[in-house]
């Protein structure tokens, strides 16, 4: 696989001190909105938003992979989704057991490695078997990270990380000093993965609804008018490119 840069997703001519490769995001957060009110706009059932919702995600993987992205990021289930009805959610797991075990060779081949954060209570047993088997079987692939969010709240994963490190003050393991940045980012779901350098939302939705609160700081964000079933290959390259042109300063001033 090539390891150029696509023209189209670098700097400005203008911007002659950046480096190309520092106009391709690292790692790419999606949060996939407007399967239902996709379905709704058809008279179909919410079920058929998120059926269709399945290919936009297939779309999305092989092109990043294709694209050499670093990690992709996709919001799944949120740890409020449990509040819908009991039929969808059956269909969402449902989904989520089936793109498991037939994804799974394709993820083989194009070397993708799956991970999952989120809480595991609330997922059946045979789900979680199908994504325990992925993990494993993806483990030892070496191109792009595929991190599925499921079960998963920014603010919860920021509670238990803090439970972690009070646990270890109680047992003297650790004094309250010492508990800084670095500390709580090691204690997350996500310790050892690079922060998002792009979040994407689809439906034009303008909140990050709960999404990697921590992680996203200085994530450069792209919303699009498009349900997620729309969200197609032009729609990345397009969220690239607008990537490509921000001047991410984090919080200092453009030299």
């Amino acid at each position: 696989m090539s390891t150029s840069i696509p023209e189209r997703f670098s700097a400005p001519a203008s911007d002659s001190a950046r480096d190309p490769k520092q106009s391709m995001p690292r790692h790419i957060a999606i949060i996939m909105d407007g399967n239902g009110r996709w379905a709704q706009q058809r008279e179909l059932p919410r079920i058929e938003g998120h059926r269709n919702g399945v290919s936009s995600v297939r779309r999305t993987v092989e092109e990043c992979a294709r694209l050499e992205i670093e990690q992709l990021t996709l919001f799944c289930l949120s740890s409020e989704n449990w509040k819908r009805p009991s039929h969808e959610l059956d269909f969402l797991m449902h989904l989520l057991e089936q793109y498991m075990i037939e994804e799974r060779s394709l993820l083989m081949e194009q070397g993708i490695r799956v991970q999952v954060i989120g809480r595991r209570e609330g997922i059946p047993e045979r789900v979680l078997n199908e994504i325990n088997k992925t993990i494993e079987i993806t483990g030892q692939n070496r191109g792009t990270i595929l991190c599925l969010a499921i079960n998963y709240g920014g603010r919860g994963e920021i509670s238990d990380a803090v439970q972690k490190i009070a646990r270890r003050i109680e047992q003297g393991g650790l004094t309250a000093d010492q508990v800084d940045e670095q500390l709580i980012a090691e204690n997350l779901y996500t310790s050892g993965m690079p922060d998002p350098d792009l979040l994407i939302r689809t439906s034009g939705e303008m909140r990050i609804s709960n999404f990697l609160l921590w992680q996203i700081s200085y994530s450069e964000l792209w919303v699009t008018d498009k349900y997620w079933p729309e969200f197609e290959e032009d729609d990345l390259h397009q969220a690239m490119q607008v990537y490509a042109t921000r001047n991410r300063r984090f919080g200092g001033l453009t030299s």
